[in-house]
C-alpha cells in the first residue's frame, strides 16, 4: 500500500504497515509504530449517477431521504490553499466525477456538495473554493463568494479535513494564514491534516519534518518529539530512522478524545524547532489544551506555522486514488447518529447544468493560457435527450477578444475539438449515459 511505501524509508519495517490509531488506519499510527491490524475489506461502492435533466434532479433533492433504521451521518469541510487538491479528494471519496479539476488555481468557484451514501451512514462532502486573500481575490476578479464560502462550509461542518499539497516546497511548510484563521474561528470543530501529493515527493523523510511543523509538534493532545534524523543528502533506509513519539498528555486529559477540548491558547514562539524556550512552549500549549475552546489571537496566529489541534494524520495521492479508502474509512466510523439529509440516489447538489458548465469550463483551464479562460462566459443553447435516449448539449463559449477565440479554436479546430471530446467523456461517466457534446465560439457583442 502507498502508506507503506511512503514510510518504509523512514520507520522500521516491523511498523511499515497501515496501523490503528483512534480506531482508524491513519499516518499517524505508522509514524507512532503502534502494532498493525488486519486491513478491512475494500469499500464496495456503485455511486448513483447525476440525473440527466434539471427536473429530475430537482425531484430527487425534494424527496424525503430513505432513512435506514439507524442513520448515521458526517458533514465535512475540506479546505486548503488552492490547487491543494480538494476537488480531486472530493471525487475520488465519491467515486465519480463530479467537480471540476484543474491544475489552475481557482478552478471551484463556488461550495457545492457531494453526498456519499454507505449503508446505514452518509457523508456529506463540502467542496469549496481555496481560502484566499481579498487581494488575490480581486487580481483573480473573483466573486465575493469565493472568500465567504469556506466559512460559510464550516459553519455546517462536523469535521474538517485540512489539505496541504506536500509536492509544492514553496507553500508546504506551513498552513497559510487564511487556514489557520478559519480553523482559530472554529476550534470546536474537530481537524484532521491531510497530506495530498504524497506520490510526487522522492524524499519521504520531508513527510516527517512536514508532520512536526504543521502540527505544531502536537496532534491530538500529543507532543511529538523527533529523536533522530536521516542524513538530507542520502535516501538509503539504512541510516538510522527518524522516530516521532508522542509524550503524555496531562493526567486530566487522557480520556478526553476530541480536539475541542483540546484547544487552549497558544504560547509565542510555538513551532517545531529544538530549544529550550521552544520546548517549554509547547509543553505549556499542551497543559493549557485542558482549558476549552478558545480562539486563537491574531498575534497567536502570527507565530504559528501550523494547527495544534489536529486529532489524525493522513497521506494519500488523490489524483491517484491511493489511501483514499483509508481515509474513508475514518469518516464512516466517525459518523453520529442522525438523520440524512438526502435521498441515497442523490450523488451531489449541483445541478446537471453546474455540472457541465464546470467540467468544460475545467478544460479551457487547462488548454487556455494566463488569464484568458477565466474571461470566457458559458451559454448553454441545446440541452435534450436524443432520439435514441442520448443527451444533446451544445455550448456557446462567448470570448472578449478575436484573439481569444483564434486561441480557443486553435489550428484546425484542433483545440476546441479536444475540450469537447475530453468534456463529453467526462460527463457520460457522470451521467451514465451517451452525451453528444457540441461547442460553438464568438466574440461576446
Amino acid at each position: 500500500m502507498l502508506q507503506a511505501r511512503l514510510l518504509e524509508s523512514c520507520i522500521p519495517r516491523a511498523t511499515v504497515l497501515p496501523a490503528r490509531w483512534s480506531g482508524s488506519s491513519s499516518a499517524l499510527g505508522s509514524i507512532l509504530g503502534i502494532p498493525a491490524e488486519k486491513p478491512s475489506d475494500a469499500l464496495g461502492q456503485h455511486p448513483p449517477p447525476v440525473a440527466t435533466s434539471k427536473k429530475e434532479q430537482d425531484r430527487l433533492l425534494q424527496n424525503q431521504p430513505d432513512q435506514p433504521q439507524n442513520p448515521k451521518v458526517l458533514r465535512i469541510a475540506i479546505i486548503g490553499a488552492p490547487n491543494a487538491g480538494k476537488s480531486t479528494l472530493s471525487n475520488q471519496l465519491l467515486g465519480r466525477k463530479v467537480f471540476p479539476v484543474s491544475r489552475k488555481v481557482h478552478t471551484t468557484r463556488c461550495k457545492a456538495r457531494g453526498v456519499v451514501t454507505y449503508e446505514d451512514t452518509q457523508l456529506i462532502i463540502l467542496d469549496t473554493p481555496g481560502l484566499t486573500s481579498p487581494l488575490k481575490a480581486k487580481r483573480h476578479k473573483l466573486d465575493e463568494a469565493m472568500l465567504t464560502d469556506p466559512w460559510d462550509s464550516m459553519k455546517h461542518a462536523d469535521l474538517v479535513l485540512v489539505l496541504v499539497d506536500v509536492s509544492d516546497h514553496w507553500t508546504r511548510n506551513c498552513l497559510s494564514k487564511e487556514v489557520l484563521q478559519c480553523l482559530s474561528e472554529f476550534p470546536e470543530i474537530p481537524s484532521v491534516l491531510v497530506l495530498n501529493k504524497v506520490d510526487l515527493l522522492k524524499k519521504k523523510y520531508i513527510l516527517l519534518e512536514l508532520v512536526t511543523e504543521l502540527t505544531e509538534g502536537i496532534v491530538n493532545g500529543r507532543k511529538l518529539e523527533a529523536r533522530s534524523a536521516f542524513e538530507h543528502n542520502s535516501s538509503s533506509s539504512a541510516k538510522p530512522p527518524l522516530q516521532i513519539t508522542q509524550a503524555s498528555p496531562p493526567e486530566n486529559r487522557a480520556r478526553e478524545p476530541h480536539c475541542l477540548q483540546e484547544t487552549g491558547q497558544a504560547q509565542e514562539g510555538c513551532s517545531s524547532d529544538n530549544s529550550g524556550d521552544t520546548r517549554a512552549s509547547e509543553s505549556s500549549l499542551v497543559a493549557e489544551a485542558a482549558q476549552g475552546p478558545n480562539r486563537y489571537g491574531p498575534r497567536d496566529l502570527k507565530n504559528m506555522k501550523g494547527w495544534p489541534c489536529f486529532q489524525e494524520i493522513f497521506m494519500l495521492a488523490a489524483l491517484r486514488g491511493e489511501e483514499v479508502d483509508t481515509l474513508k474509512r475514518y469518516l464512516l466510523m466517525h459518523a453520529k447518529p442522525g438523520p440524512w439529509e438526502f435521498h441515497s440516489e442523490v450523488l451531489t447538489s449541483q445541478s446537471p447544468q453546474e455540472i457541465c458548465d464546470n467540467i468544460i469550463r475545467e478544460k479551457l483551464l487547462e488548454y487556455l493560457p494566463l488569464e484568458v479562460p477565466y474571461g470566457v462566459t458559458q451559454v448553454t443553447e441545446i440541452w435534450e435527450e436524443g432520439p435514441s435516449g442520448e443527451l444533446l448539449i451544445v455550448q456557446n463559449l462567448l470570448v472578449p477578444r478575436k484573439s481569444h477565440m483564434v486561441m480557443l479554436i486553435g489550428r484546425g479546430g484542433k483545440v476546441i475539438s479536444r475540450i469537447a471530446q475530453e468534456a463529453g467523456q467526462d460527463l457520460m461517466n457522470v451521467f451514465l449515459c451517451d452525451v453528444r457534446l457540441k461547442l460553438k465560439v464568438d466574440v461576446k457583442s
